[in-house]
């Protein structure tokens, strides 16, 4: 790359957009020779269509988006963690008075949203509403996953709707939706607006789960492959940066502006201890194993052909060789065991459920007894 190279990062306002955000206010790209343009973008719809017609070099992405986009790459995660199932307190009094311990203990099952749902359909009212932030998302993988454990199917026994994640708090007001799964901090909003209580962390259904990444075109990185990983580089420092607990405080007052995510400066403050990990346990690593799991939900849910090669997508899209070039290239900016996953959670470390064989991510979407695929 010969000379400052202009780009143009899309990101939609929550807590994990946060590498961008410090790479930009921090001076990070800027020492990487990029003079960067952060877009703030409305929904993940947007942000696709955006990235993929060239309007955007690059953006925070949904890790599931890029899988299911045509020519899409993701070199770098962003985040593990930070997204929470969250309903409204009318929903959380009616599941109570169901059954009064099943929001009493640590991890909350869906058990008793259940038996709600099965008295509502007794007395023919309707299905309840629940909106995730888009179709490919670990927040719509999340919530049905939950659902599917209690024998709940989320096609047949709720309704399910997509909704921007800054919009949720409001749907939520209107009654509009019954609860939602979203990430940081729009959890914490709707619980200090006394509208939403929540029920299960990303956190406690996947420790170290994935979520975001940083996603570009193919043919963009084939034409710019200086400038990604110049790139890289500045959000690899900024990812690092972000998980230092000294400094949160001025990491909230640049996320709390109102052109970054624009919500009170406490609400971040608890945002961030939601569990979200930026930098360690080799977050920053795009995982073929997290990329395998979300494609066989894709397959669960029939979101995906029986005669797509999930491994072949997996290894187009995830691109790990491009995130360690650019990690090793800092040198003692990072401590190696960033950079690899020998320390970071399987997948079968969720909640519950069979474990999953990143060698058959089809028979695992199979065997469960709530889906489409069989």
């Amino acid at each position: 790359m010969s000379g400052r190279a202009d780009l143009t990062l899309g990101f939609i306002p929550l807590t994990d957009c946060a590498p961008l955000v410090v790479a930009k206010t921090r001076g990070f790209f800027a020492e990487e020779g990029l003079e960067v343009v952060l877009s703030r973008e409305a929904s993940w719809a947007t942000i696709r269509d955006k990235v993929g017609v060239g309007a955007l070099d690059g953006a925070h992405m949904l890790a599931p988006m890029a899988l299911a986009a045509d020519s899409m790459l993701a070199p770098l995660a962003l985040n593990q963690n930070g997204s929470a199932v969250t309903v409204g307190t009318k929903l959380a009094a009616m599941m109570r008075e169901a059954d009064p311990e099943a929001l009493a203990g640590p991890l909350v099952t869906a058990d008793a949203l259940m038996e709600v749902i099965a008295r509502r359909r007794a007395q023919g009212a309707p299905p309840l509403t629940f909106a995730v932030v888009f179709p490919h998302s670990m927040h719509n993988y999340f919530l049905r996953y939950w659902l599917g454990q209690a024998g709940i199917d989320p096609d047949r026994d709720v309704r399910l709707v997509v909704t921007p994640p800054p919009r949720m708090v409001e749907h939520l007001r209107s009654g509009e939706i019954d609860g939602f799964c979203v990430g940081a901090p729009w959890n914490t909003v709707a619980v200090d607006e006394g509208l939403g209580e929540v029920l299960i962390k990303a956190s406690q259904f996947w420790p170290g789960g994935p979520d975001k990444v940083f996603g570009v075109t193919a043919a963009w990185a084939d034409r710019h492959g200086d400038e990604l990983r110049a790139a890289l580089r500045a959000l690899i420092r900024a990812s690092a940066w972000a998980d230092e607990p000294g400094n949160h405080a001025e990491l909230v007052a640049l996320l709390s502006r109102p052109d970054h995510v624009g919500v009170e400066a406490e609400v971040l403050v608890r945002a961030l201890k939601s569990e979200i990990v930026f930098h360690r346990h080799a977050a920053g690593l795009p995982r073929r194993e997290h990329a395998l799991w979300f494609l066989s939900q894709m397959a669960r849910w029939g979101q995906v052909g029986a005669d797509v090669d999930l491994a072949a997508v997996a290894d187009r899209v995830y691109r790990p060789d491009l995130f360690r070039e650019a990690a090793l290239s800092l040198g003692p900016v990072l401590d190696p065991a960033q950079v690899f996953a020998d320390a970071a959670p399987a997948a079968s470390a969720l909640f519950d459920g069979p474990s999953f064989d990143p060698a058959n991510p089809r028979g695992y979407a199979a065997s469960f007894p709530v889906g489409r695929a069989r």
